[in-house]
């Protein structure tokens, strides 16, 4: 399995973006998928994700500004970022398991593959 994450650049406050998660070689249709961003300088953190069973789940800092998303047919999960914030600039990047539980979807040590980052910058 391989993930490719695209859709970042650069974006006024305010604005929007939307990110795409490409999966090839998944081998089942029960999967989950996870957003985390690492900020310049910090650490990573927990954006969003949505389980196995197709329960979304949010940080607290984007509750109502982003929703993640995905297409089974696609082999691809997004995450629409709507009125973003400068705080929100960050590399981004997916993450995929077939067989995490829904209480580790916010641990991105918990997924079997990540991808590479898509970086996002929100100026003001």
């Amino acid at each position: 399995v391989q993930l490719q994450a695209s859709g970042g650049g650069l974006v006024q406050a305010g604005g929007s973006l939307k990110l795409s998660c490409l999966v090839s070689g998944r081998t089942s249709n029960n999967y989950a998928v996870g957003w985390f961003r690492q900020p310049p300088g910090k650490d990573g953190e927990f954006v969003a994700a949505i389980s196995r069973t197709n329960v979304k789940y949010y940080a607290d800092s984007v509750k109502g500004r982003f929703t993640i998303s995905r297409d089974n047919a696609k082999n691809t999960g997004y995450l629409q970022m709507n009125d973003l914030k400068p705080e929100d600039t960050a590399d981004y990047f997916c993450a995929y398991s077939s067989t995490i539980l829904s209480s580790y979807v916010k641990r991105s040590t918990m997924y079997n593959y990540k991808g590479q980052g898509t970086l996002v910058t929100v100026s003001s």
